[in-house]
């Protein structure tokens, strides 16, 4: 680091801290000033670097360019609003002065006046949309084969131009006056009920004090924006805090919890187990007072006698299939040659009962 650049950041600490010089000069980088203290040598690189960068992060070389443009730029603006406020307030004027000619009667050398502004606006404005700019390529197709030219011929006779033009600044202050009145009728209402001479005195004064109204709005927005930017960083502050706050209660709950939590549980398994048999008793409860509502205590007992009948059968007809499967399993085992065997058997039987029921039913026959 050279001397000059030490002697700028040791002057940064006078007065004030250095982390809080830099935290101004750096408004939006996300740092903290606990980042600053733990990296000494990258707040002295900061500070530094505060003096050949503003607040945005821009140079000092690239800011006065920047400056440069935006002048320019202001500049062209200026040029360009001023023609279109002229434009539009041409429009209205003429549009005004169809509203007029639907609720009164106008002169004719008034009528000819914006008849004549309103053709003049409509060829220029065509003439502008064939050629935009000294720069258009001539040797581009035209829109419906239509030239400047051609268009100029559409423009009104040049007496009716030239008495519309000598007539065209006292039309254009007076529309411009009424629009100044409006608004200034907007600030102060209670002006119109005043003279002309006062309302003109307060519209002279109407463009600073708009001017001054700017100027506060600016005002309070760049003090919004540094609240803004102190609001981040507290907030961020706030949460850096209350994360430690909760990583400090998780600790102390983890460490408090694992001391009780087998007591705890042991507890809660016991009353859910009482619960569980509490259930379970009026279950029983409601099943045998479902019963005692339905049937009798005879059809109770008859009942009970019915399904002692039908277990025993039922584990007959178990022990049978048992018997059964284990005969089966002993049969499989004899292989394919007896399963032939057994569906011959079979086929067998079913011809023997075959032949049986004809000789029942020809025996029956002859009898009768």
């Amino acid at each position: 680091m050279s001397g000059s650049e030490s002697t700028h950041v040791t002057s940064l600490g006078k007065g004030d801290s250095l982390h809080q010089q830099v935290l101004a000069s750096f408004p939006l980088c996300d740092i903290t000033e606990d980042d600053l203290t733990q990296n000494p040598q990258f707040c002295k690189l900061l500070a530094t670097l505060a003096q050949h960068v503003d607040q945005s992060g821009l140079t000092v070389p690239l800011k006065a360019e920047l400056e440069k443009a935006e002048q320019k730029l202001q500049s062209q603006r200026r040029h360009w609003l001023h023609s279109e406020s002229l434009h539009k307030g041409l429009q209205e004027m003429i549009q005004d002065h169809c509203i007029r000619k639907h609720h009164t009667t106008v002169p004719p050398d008034q009528n000819m006046f914006y008849e004549t502004m309103e053709k003049c606006l409509l060829v220029a404005q065509c003439i502008r949309q064939l050629d935009p700019s000294s720069t258009t390529n001539q040797d581009q197709p035209s829109v419906l084969g239509l030239n400047s030219q051609q268009m100029m011929e559409l423009m009104p006779s040049e007496k009716n131009v030239k008495r519309m033009k000598q007539g065209l600044p006292r039309e254009l202050e007076k529309h411009l006056k009424k629009k100044c009145l409006s608004v200034l009728s907007y600030y102060h209402p209670e002006c119109e009920n005043e003279s002309e001479g006062l309302r003109n005195t307060k519209l002279c004064h109407l463009s600073a004090q708009m001017d001054k109204e700017r100027k506060r709005a600016e005002s309070l927005r760049e003090t919004c924006r540094e609240n803004t930017v102190l609001l981040q960083r507290q907030t961020q502050l706030y949460l850096s805090e209350m994360i430690k706050c909760i990583q400090l209660l998780q600790s102390l709950i983890l460490d408090h919890r694992l001391r009780v939590q087998t007591d705890l549980d042991h507890k809660k398994l016991k009353y859910f187990e009482g619960k569980c048999d509490l259930v379970l008793q009026k279950i029983k409860y409601e099943m045998v007072e479902i019963q005692l509502d339905t049937y009798t205590v005879d059809a109770i007992s008859a009942h009970k006698k019915i399904r002692e009948k039908l277990d025993s059968e039922l584990k007959a007809c178990q022990v049978e299939k048992q018997s059964v499967e284990s005969k089966l399993a002993s049969f499989e085992i004899l292989g394919k040659e007896f399963e032939t065997l057994a569906e011959e058997y079979c086929r067998l039987r079913k011809e023997i009962e075959m032949n049986n029921w004809a000789l029942k039913e020809f025996t029956q026959c002859n009898n009768k």
